[in-house]
């Protein structure tokens, strides 16, 4: 450690002893990340190296000697990187066509944009199959097309985006409303074009957002387990199901284990490219403080060629939740169409003290995890003290292995003294607030890294 950075240490050591409540904050915070992320997956790599005898890596042998895993391991990266991709480009113009284009019907498009959120990926999927499969509504009802090959890449990748843009869209739309209209108008008073405007002030502003929306949607499509286990099939194997298969399937804990590990290499290197890219330049507005301007940074035709994007995008959204609703009211889905009430009737009976279950744990960790996400994202970029990097890396890994890993992990973790939470509300409730976080400091860390601190 050089003389300088020593200083520094010190001096931030001071400053933090020196405020005694943002002390007793950050020390609350490192000390949560360390019991409700750390120690559940060092219990899942302990997990991974535990044979018979001790302790070894026969299982990591096992697992590359596979072709069939490495497969699905480098089938995972591409589908990351694709998803992380395409899904930061359709959030984006659907942010940016809310935040600065003077298009109809933008609440209508904001409510379209949600719905893939607030359900199960899985359903999606299976809508998917009924409107694009081998005798889908679509593909064989309306265009006469047999057996197209839904399963498998294209199929996956196509739900992947569907599923995950609307992270992209959530935290690029803060990011886009944060961008001080006068900025453009400046530019365009110089003489610029819009899309010269569009090129050097807007899009070059939203960086830190756009990095942080892929980086959320890689982690995320790597973790999904739910759209590859019904569409990508066996010609196209998806690590994240190898590893939730290992688990609850074959009961082999260390194997799976395994294979989540290998998950988080792509995922914590995704992270140091998107800190190094976002790090070379600065993003702030000068201010930072709100200001009203008119829309002027969108010529009509445009305006319109966004309007008919998000319009193309809604349609298929709506597409595919009309199929589910379709699928709720008929008595077998894509058999019988007989409409019945019947289901409605076993879920409001013997089903709903889950439906009742899963809104409490809801209502509880989303607003747990959003204060707690932007409470860490203004700690790393506001604050300097020992261990900020440490908060910041440590609060992303819960998200970069499966959400069954994870489970096994808090199963493992804590099914034994001094803490005892499993088959209790507590469990539940700590597994999503921490491993959804991320988001919440994602959004955070965009839109703060635009606001000069100087200026508060």
């Amino acid at each position: 450690m050089t003389r300088g950075s020593t200083a520094r240490l010190r001096r931030d050591i001071k400053m933090v002893v020196g405020d005694p409540l943002l002390l007793i904050v950050i020390l609350l915070v490192l000390a949560s990340l360390v019991i409700f992320i750390i120690y559940p997956l060092v219990s899942v790599v302990l997990t991974a190296f535990r044979t018979g005898t001790g302790y070894s890596f026969s299982v990591f042998r096992d697992v590359l000697a596979s072709r069939y895993l490495r497969q699905a391991f480098w089938n995972s990266v591409m589908m990351g990187v694709l998803t992380a991709a395409a899904g930061a480009v359709v959030g984006f113009l659907f942010a940016f066509a809310i935040a600065r284009a003077d298009i109809p019907f933008k609440k209508f498009f904001h409510v379209i944009a949600i719905i893939p959120v607030v359900s199960p990926p899985f359903i999606g999927a299976l809508s998917i199959i009924m409107l694009f499969g081998n005798n889908g509504l679509v593909t064989y009802s309306l265009l006469g097309i047999n057996n197209y090959p839904i399963y498998g890449f294209r199929g996956l990748l196509f739900a992947q985006v569907v599923t995950f843009f609307p992270v992209a869209y959530i935290t690029l739309r803060g990011v886009i409303e944060s961008i001080s209209p006068t900025l453009e108008d400046a530019a365009l008073d110089l003489g610029g074009s819009r899309w010269k405007a569009f090129l050097k002030v807007t899009l070059p502003l939203t960086i830190p957002g756009i990095a942080g929306a892929m980086l959320v949607l890689f982690i995320e499509t790597m973790a999904d387990f739910g759209n590859p286990l019904i569409l990508a099939g066996s010609q196209f194997p998806i690590l994240s199901v190898q590893a939730y298969l290992e688990i609850t399937g074959m009961y082999d804990l260390p194997k799976g284990s395994a294979l989540s590990i290998l998950l988080l290499a792509p995922s914590i290197t995704a992270y140091f490219l998107q800190k190094y890219w976002v790090s070379r330049k600065q993003y702030v507005t000068i201010t930072g403080k709100p200001t009203t301007s008119a829309l002027k940074s969108v010529s009509p035709g445009a305006k319109w060629l966004l309007f008919a994007l998000c319009l193309v995008i809604a349609a298929l959204i709506l597409l595919i939740y009309i199929t589910i609703l379709w699928g709720a009211f008929a008595r077998v889905w894509g058999y019988d169409s007989t409409l019945t009430l019947q289901h409605f009737r076993d879920v409001f009976g013997v089903g709903f003290q889950a439906v009742k279950d899963t809104l409490t744990i809801a209502g509880i960790s989303t607003p747990a995890a959003g204060i707690l996400g932007m409470m860490i994202a203004f700690l790393v970029m506001r604050k300097r003290f020992p261990g900020r990097r440490f908060m910041e890396f440590t609060s992303m890994l819960s998200f970069a292995v499966p959400g069954t890993v994870i489970g096994i992990g808090y199963i493992l973790a804590f099914n034994r003294k001094p803490l005892v939470l499993t088959g209790t509300l507590a469990i539940l409730l700590l597994n999503f607030i921490y491993r959804y976080i991320p988001v919440g400091i994602q959004s955070g860390v965009a839109i703060l890294r635009q606001v000069d601190m100087f200026e508060q």
